[in-house]
């Protein structure tokens, strides 16, 4: 009786957990509508911290949705942000770069995008506006960084792989929040000079930062469908993805209450 009762709790406990929701969500920016995916797990009730997800180079993918998955079962409402505008995604590496590059080359205009996603996630009925963090993956990671540049009110952000060159760098005595790096340390699209440069805009302008070097990782090293052949300059590196997961958990864990 007693083990059958355990697994009565176990199995209504997985149903609960599963309860996890991914409502397609539009905002605007300026002329352009947005699509965005907003994800939560109801089993956390009222107002919670909340993560903003920017996405890589291909646009808004089932690559941030998953993370946004395991960013709710943490009790976070997570908002993956749509740079790009609704419908404009890429399928292959030159269409993705083309539109990449046209956001790199033109930062206000990154800046306005990312912005007005961090806006709508803020008035969600369920987020604490004061508790919003911001994560990114490669040009998301980019795009964070942008983000806590422009002076956004963010409590930190995260850049997974990300690049790092900034042509404002004096911009960074904007940021009002913690940065966190995660980056490869074989990565070739991000040289040790653009490192270099990047370290000395944290340190002159006082910003909380921390920069964490994984070993044997090149670009995209979270993810899976990046390959594992590292001469590429692009694969997947298993260690580097659970380690990097970690401290970003110990990251919002410290800067999200």
């Amino acid at each position: 009786m007693k083990a059958t009762w355990l697994l009565s709790i176990v199995l209504a406990a997985a149903s609960v957990r599963a309860a996890v929701h991914y409502d397609k969500v539009e905002y605007k920016q300026g002329d352009t509508t947005c699509e965005g995916l907003l994800v939560y797990d109801d089993i956390f009730q009222g107002k919670r911290s909340s993560v903003l997800i920017a996405h890589q180079w291909k646009g808004l993918t089932d690559y941030e949705k998953m993370r946004g998955e395991m960013l709710a079962m943490r009790g976070h409402v997570v908002l993956c942000a749509d740079v790009y505008g609704k419908g404009v995604r890429a399928d292959n590496p030159k269409d993705a770069g083309a539109l990449a590059g046209k956001y790199k080359g033109d930062r206000a205009l990154l800046r306005a995008r990312i912005n007005a996603a961090l806006d709508f996630l803020r008035k969600q009925e369920r987020v604490k506006p004061d508790q919003i963090a911001a994560i990114g993956y490669c040009f998301g990671g980019t795009t964070v960084l942008e983000l806590a540049r422009s002076g956004a009110d963010v409590k930190g952000v995260v850049s997974f792989h990300g690049g790092l060159s900034s042509p404002t760098p004096d911009d960074a005595k904007k940021i009002k929040g913690k940065v966190l790096v995660c980056h490869g340390a074989d990565d070739p699209n991000v040289p040790p000079a653009e490192v270099l440069a990047f370290q000395k805009e944290m340190r002159d302008a006082k910003v909380d930062w921390q920069f964490v070097t994984y070993g044997n990782a090149v670009h995209s090293f979270t993810d899976q469908n990046a390959g594992n052949d590292n001469s590429k300059g692009v694969a997947y590196n298993k260690d580097a993805d659970v380690r990097s997961w970690r401290e970003m958990k110990m990251f919002l864990d410290e800067v999200l209450r």
